[in-house]
């Protein structure tokens, strides 16, 4: 099979593993105590359940939280997939290697399975070489960066950001306190960070009413917002002016067994300050003149970390700046939400027919905290309604209903950006408006 769904998976049904704990774990920074580690890996292992959409087909599932069969029975009719081997709640309160060290049988049914096996991302429990020593330093945003100044160059329409790297957490105060002095904004980053954690947009005005570089540290650690410990970089803000629409995009290819890369595609992700919400993909999202800048820029980092011995699914972020110029960010060398909506889009092609818009929302708040069958129901009521819009519903992330601030993970599938607005806001009306039931029956 030709294209990137046989670089990855070689076109067959695939083990499908979620170890986003054990990902984001191997680049916690020093001192983060024991209390925020749990809650870190409480929120990984609700995100991974997108492993269920790490490829196009699904034959053994291996997931840390638990999840009802209702859910997957619902994804597997939608996209026409055989049957699935479900292995949930395997690794609660712990990373996915720990709890298969405790499972060898099921450690073994994955490894002598005869199938492709795709995780999140690569960690030292699953090997030890050129691939992983790729995704440590490449998952650096100041090793990133250093790529990126180097290949610009030859690219137009790409501009690089300016970024210091302070020596010390003091003088990194210092520099963002004389920085603010000077108007700038400024984003600063932790070299290792997912999902937004580690990255802060700070301007001026919030650095003096805080009391300085220093004190707007301090209090940015405390809110969990930035690591306690490690090094800082300050990156020139990009404005992107009135190309605010098109302000966070993602270009994402398979680097092939051999080398080879293989582009996926352009996607528009939605951004909350610094921190992902989802992506839209599929024909059209994106200009083409900015696609095909995107995807040359791309094709060369991946040409780059496949020359360092890295193989799989990678992924370069950018900003677009008042000139539509594409300023990158930072390099996933891993599994992202957009793979998965890249994924949903393969699939849906396949086996309905070419041309679906793929929407991701991974975390649409809930009016209420749901027991997962309430969850399920409430689902089940919305699915007919996107539908006589053209739009087919899928609940990609089940488990984090009954968090102190309940959340669901969809996404939506559609023949236009059109359709797929009005099914979101028809979407988060009734979350919305789940609170006001509640509130009706006490």
């Amino acid at each position: 099979m030709d294209g990137w769904v046989g670089a990855w998976t070689g076109g067959r049904a695939a083990v499908h593993v979620g170890n986003v704990a054990d990902f984001n774990a191997q680049f916690f920074a020093p001192g983060m105590d024991g209390a925020q580690r749990a809650r870190r890996l409480r929120q990984a292992h609700h995100y991974a359940c997108l492993a269920a959409c790490y490829s196009p087909e699904p034959a053994l599932l291996v997931l840390p939280a638990e999840v009802d069969r209702q859910w997957t029975d619902w994804l597997a009719r939608e996209l026409a997939w055989g049957q699935v081997e479900v292995h949930s709640g395997v690794a609660v309160g712990r990373t996915m290697a720990e709890a298969l060290a405790d499972r060898p049988a099921l450690a073994a049914r994955i490894a002598d399975s005869g199938l492709p096996v795709v995780r999140w991302g690569r960690t030292a429990a699953d090997e030890d070489g050129p691939e992983l020593a790729a995704v440590r330093r490449y998952e650096s945003k100041a090793a990133a960066h250093e790529l990126f100044a180097a290949l610009a160059p030859e690219h137009p329409g790409i501009v690089v950001p300016a970024q210091e790297r302070p020596d010390g957490r003091r003088r990194a105060a210092r520099r963002l306190t004389a920085r603010a002095a000077r108007g700038l904004t400024t984003v600063v980053k932790s070299p290792h960070g997912v999902g937004g954690y580690g990255t802060i947009v700070v301007e001026p005005a919030e650095l003096f009413a805080a009391g300085g570089g220093g004190a707007l540290l301090r209090r940015l650690v405390r809110a969990e917002l930035l690591p306690p410990q490690g090094e800082l970089l300050l990156e020139q803000y990009v404005d992107a002016g009135p190309a605010a629409r098109l302000r966070d995009l993602t270009y994402d290819a398979v680097v092939g067994p051999d080398g080879t890369v293989h582009p996926v595609g352009a996607g528009v992700m939605e951004v909350a300050g610094t921190r992902y919400q989802g992506v839209t993909v599929g024909p059209g999202v994106l200009p083409r003149a900015a696609a095909g800048t995107a995807h040359r820029f791309a094709v060369a980092v991946g040409e780059r970390l496949a020359a360092e011995g890295y193989r799989g699914w990678y992924d370069v972020d950018f900003v677009t700046d008042r000139q539509r110029r594409l300023a990158p960010t930072e390099i996933n060398l891993r599994l992202t939400g957009p793979a998965v909506a890249f994924v949903l889009a393969a699939r849906l092609d396949a086996v309905r027919g070419p041309g679906h818009l793929v929407r991701t929302l991974d975390g649409m708040p809930l009016g209420a905290r749901l027991a997962p069958a309430a969850l399920h129901d409430h689902l089940e009521r919305l699915r007919p309604r996107c539908a006589r819009l053209g739009v087919t519903l899928l609940p990609l992330i089940p488990t984090a209903c009954h968090e102190p601030e309940p959340v669901v993970g969809l996404a939506l599938a559609g023949p236009d950006a059109e359709a797929l607005d009005a099914a979101e806001a028809l979407v988060a009306a009734a979350n919305h408006g789940l609170a006001e039931m509640f509130e009706a029956l006490r």
